[in-house]
Formats: C-alpha cells, structure tokens, sequence
C-alpha cells in the first residue's frame, strides 16, 4: 500500500514516549516526564509580541522559499556576532526548524550507494534522514569518560571509498557531551582527507556549561564542504515556532532552498518575524536561562551518583544527561526480568510514571536519557521516585 521508502524509517522514540506522558498526565496520573527535549520556559516575550506586531501588519502572506531576506540578514548579524562567523544572504536558507533544515541537506547530498559517518550515541532522526535518502547509515563508537568524543581508531576503520559524509553534534542529544578541540580538529582532518561533508547540528550552542562554544565552521578556513545547522528552538525556547537555518556554500544553499520551495513552500511568514526578533533582540534570556539548567544539571547529576550503580558522566551542554543503568540489566524486579534498557524505561514508567526515553533509541544499550528541562522540584521527586523502585532490582 504504501511506497518502500517508508520501511527504511522508524517513529521517533522521543515524541513517542512524549505522547505516552500526555497520555498518562490526561488520566489524573502524577507524571514526571523527563522525555521532554525541549525548555520548559515560554518563549520571551518580546519575541511573541514580534509575533503579534507582524500579524497586525499583515505579514501573513508567502515568504521566499527560502525564508525573508530580512531574517538571513539577521542570521548573518548572529553567527558574526556570536559565532565569529562572516556569511553572507546566500550562505543562509531558513527551513521549518533545524530538523527540516538537516532533512533537506540529506535529500540534496547524498543517494543510494553513499555512506554517512554518524557517531553513536546519536540523535534519533539522524539514521532515518539518511536511510531515506536510500545511502547508509555507518555508525562510529564514541567514548562516554570524555564527552563522547570520537574513538578515531574506529571512524578510520569505517572511512571507505562509498563514504560521503559525516555529521556532528556537539553540543549533543543525548549525551549533553562538548567535544574538546582538539576531537574537532582532528575529525576536520580526517574529513577534509576524505572529502566529506561535514554537517554540524548546533542546535544546542547557547546551551554550554563550564566552556565557551566554538561553531565548527571557525576552526577551519576550509568551509565549502561544511554546513553549519542552527535554530530558535532550544535557545530562545521557540521550539512550536519551527525556525531553523542553515549556513553553507551558496551552491548547496540553492539547492535547499530549490527543495524546499517544493515541499513546504516557505518557513512560516509570522515566525520568521518572530525569528528576527530573537535573534538580534534583547540576548539577556539566553543567560538566565544557562544559569539555571546548569543548576538543574547539577543537581540531578549529584542525585543520579547518589544512587548506588548508576553511572552518570557530568555533561557540559543541552539539557540532558545519560547515565549508564547496565548493572540493573540482566536483574529482576519482582518477579519481572530486565533484560535492556528499554525494559528499565517501560518499568520506571509503570511503576514510578518516570517517563523516559532508552538509550536504545540513540544506539546505546546501556543508558537511559533524562531530560533536565523541568524544575528543581520535579528533579528531587524523580530521584526519590528512582532510588526506591532501583533499590528493588536484585
């Protein structure tokens, strides 16, 4: 009934297990959802009374495909200013959120008989964007103690003629790892040996802790094999607005942009409004935001060691954490036998309404991701919620 394309992609196990929580909390239940990926703040509202004011002027009409001249003009203004990054009007195409924008690179990119270098743990979208392109996904082992950087013996391994590109996500989903400089100059090298495209997510950029962030594109002069994904959602908690853009040679950013102008016509025209607004408005939120998620961080990252055989590394950016729960694997709750990490997340569910997404979604068969974007309150009854069903497994 339905074409072969569709068998080469999976549901997203984080809307999933969102729309589980929904669900749950809709019956009167005590849910804790910590499967959220995104702020738990409302977007600012200078931002939502751009919103507004574009709708009282009547912006309500098509946008150019690839998104209002002057939103890039303000991208341009934020890499510059935030990123030390010199782009011009046709470096940049606006997509509906940096999700379309990295679907959109994918289909213009790469085809069948191409291999795309993706580094596990990974975010749940990036196999899917490229299986369904009809290229292969090629997955690259990372190493948890220093931020899920690359283990290079490993990316060399699975470098091959057939290899076209390869994507990076630093700050990452669902790690929250930053990788060091040198793993960045060092996977540059080796990409620019092999003459691959590399695709930087950057969606969590603003969202860094204890280190500056440093946009890929900047450590290299190199740039016309690399793309740059960038979006409002995380940092000015816009993610229902659906604003993302990306910045590249003009040659593939025409073709986004001519792909696009296909399938989604344009980014929505009030959005874009509310785009420029945040992006070289008031920045102050960005801050305060930071500030906070790094307490939360802190917090449920001391809580998560406190428990005993919980691993949890300390990560520097998004709003994630991913401890390693392989020691309950194999053990029993009751009479209920757990034999993955996604048998722990359905348990923690059921018994305790934790809701969380299994690190097998990333490609992790030994953690479970967290999402700090709730309150303090909320983190503390979740560790206490969490210590008493663990402390049950023998």
């Amino acid at each position: 009934m339905f074409s072969k394309r569709l068998d080469r992609i999976q549901p997203s196990a984080t809307l999933a297990m969102t729309a589980k929580a929904a669900d749950l909390k809709s019956k009167g239940i005590d849910v804790l959802n910590f499967s959220v990926g995104e702020p738990d703040f409302n977007t600012p509202i200078n931002i939502i009374n751009a919103a507004k004011n574009a709708m009282d002027q009547g912006y309500t009409k098509y946008t150019p495909g690839g998104g209002t001249n002057d939103l890039k003009e303000a991208v341009c203004t934020k890499l510059n200013r935030d990123n030390k990054l010199n782009y011009s009007k046709k470096n940049i195409v606006v997509s509906c959120g940096g999700k379309h924008a990295l679907y959109n690179a994918c289909q213009v990119l790469f085809e069948h008989g191409d291999e795309v270098i993706i580094f596990s743990p990974y975010w749940v979208s990036f196999p899917d964007f490229i299986s369904v392109t009809g290229a292969k996904p090629v997955f690259v082992n990372t190493i948890s103690e220093q931020q899920y950087e690359p283990d290079f013996n490993d990316l060399l391994s699975k470098i091959n003629k057939n290899t076209k590109g390869i994507i990076i996500n630093s700050p990452s989903n669902p790690t929250g790892g930053v990788w060091s400089d040198n793993a960045i100059k060092k996977t540059l090298d080796i990409s620019e040996e092999n003459n691959l495209w590399v695709f930087s997510d950057e969606c969590y950029e603003q969202l860094v802790y204890d280190m500056p962030f440093k946009s890929i594109a900047t450590f290299t002069n190199k740039r016309d094999k690399i793309l740059t994904f960038q979006s409002c959602s995380k940092t000015y908690a816009m993610t229902g607005w659906r604003i993302g853009y990306t910045a590249g040679e003009p040659e593939v950013i025409k073709a986004m942009s001519k792909l696009q102008g296909q399938s989604t016509s344009c980014p929505n025209s009030i959005a874009q409004h509310a785009a420029k607004e945040a992006l070289i408005g008031p920045q102050a939120i960005i801050n305060e935001m930071v500030e906070i998620f790094k307490t939360r961080r802190n917090i449920i990252v001391d809580g998560l060691k406190s428990i005993n055989h919980i691993e949890c590394d300390i990560p520097r950016g998004a709003f994630y954490v991913f401890p390693n729960i392989s020691y309950f694997i194999g053990k029993s709750y009751k009479s209920e036998q757990i034999n993955s990490a996604n048998d722990l997340s359905m348990l923690l569910l059921k018994e305790k309404f934790i809701v969380t997404v299994s690190g097998e979604s990333f490609g992790s068969l030994s953690n479970i991701r967290f999402s700090y974007a709730t309150s303090e309150e909320i983190i503390n009854k979740m560790l206490d919620r969490l210590s008493s069903v663990l402390s049950l497994i023998k």
